[in-house]
């Protein structure tokens, strides 16, 4: 699992640079990632908005294969918190 984690914090630090705020991405049964103004890496801590998905919907979000907002209305993206900024990632991830 750990090379699952090392790619997504490898393309998520690509797409969020400059992103403002602080963001955490659960990736089930794989672990947790960090995205704040420092940069993007592995681990936990309180942040503005969380976003859950399986590995392999993370997987596809990322890779184009699954669109954000088709995701979080199906209930394969869980978001808990400011929408606001999930928007934003949204935005970012598409």
């Amino acid at each position: 699992m750990q090379d699952v984690m090392d790619k997504a914090v490898d393309r998520l630090g690509k797409r969020l640079k400059g992103f403002e705020g602080t963001a955490r991405f659960v990736l089930k049964e794989a672990g947790t990632i960090i995205a704040d103004p420092a940069g993007v890496r592995e681990g936990d801590g309180p942040a503005d908005v969380t976003l859950t998905a399986t590995v392999e919907d993370f997987r596809a979000l990322l890779e184009g294969r699954l669109k954000p907002a088709t995701a979080f209305m199906t209930g394969r993206l869980k978001v808990d918190g400011s929408m606001a900024m999930a928007m934003k990632l949204g935005a970012a991830l598409a």
